[in-house]
């Protein structure tokens, strides 16, 4: 089974590839945005009393890896007040969720999260949304850090990832379904599936929820904890919660 070029350095590509299609193949996912409200739910539970929003405003939030904008409708859902600022590294996919009606408070920026400084997007947020997007950068610890320094502190993070490598069943699951559906499915709807390998193969090779934990503290978070999510993604979608210290 060949290996397809698609690495942390190129992702942001292959995203423009397929973001005219994204939306009708995650939308074929039961549960995908239910677990995203789900997280950015979560999320929002643990604002933190020590770090209020601002006077007359609604919290500050980030929404990093937003892709098409379906994080962000789950982060406006559980926060209608919030103004949103939302990343992604795919200028496609960015295009894409531009092309939504949003409130006035919700800001679209194609950057990378390494890149964030130069385009002018500084802290401190009041939570950080990231969506898929630990998995995908080329330095995950330094990702980490960057995410602690934009959060105002005993502010909240929320990292809605894929993680069955500490589960011999959930990493079962995972290949018949990526072999049996998500793949096929991906190159029936968009004529390549090389995205949808990469995605299979990058699953397997993350963290287990044990070591992405400890990575967060690792990058000073604290009250890290692991929550699960339903339905058939259960032990292979979790949000992962942390906060920077107060």
């Amino acid at each position: 089974m060949s290996r397809d070029p698609i690495g942390p350095a190129t992702v942001p590509g292959a995203f423009d590839d397929h973001a005219a299609s994204y939306d009708r193949l995650v939308g074929r996912n039961p549960g995908y945005h239910e677990h995203l409200r789900l997280s950015a739910r979560r999320l929002t539970r643990w604002s933190a009393p020590q770090a209020p929003p601002r006077c007359g405003t609604g919290p500050r939030l980030l929404d990093l890896g937003c892709g098409t904008g379906a994080s962000t409708a789950a982060l406006l859902a559980a926060a209608p007040d919030a103004e949103i600022v939302a990343v992604d590294g795919s200028a496609e996919m960015i295009a894409e969720a531009r092309r939504k009606a949003w409130p006035d408070r919700v800001t679209f920026v194609h950057s990378r999260l390494e890149d964030l400084p130069a385009t002018g997007i500084t802290g401190p947020f009041d939570g950080i949304l990231a969506a898929y997007l630990v998995r995908n950068l080329p330095d995950r610890d330094a990702g980490l850090r960057t995410m602690h320094d934009l959060l105002a502190p005993g502010a909240p993070l929320a990292v809605h990832e894929y993680s069955v490598r500490d589960s011999l069943r959930a990493r079962a699951i995972w290949t018949a379904v990526s072999w049996g559906i998500i793949i096929p499915l991906g190159r029936r709807v968009t004529g390549s599936a090389g995205l949808y390998r990469y995605l299979w193969r990058s699953v397997l090779d993350f963290d287990g929820a044990g070591r992405l934990a400890a990575r967060m503290r690792a990058a000073g978070f604290a009250d890290v904890g692991v929550e699960p999510v339903t339905g058939w993604q259960r032990d292979i979608v979790h949000t992962f919660l942390g906060r920077r210290p107060a």
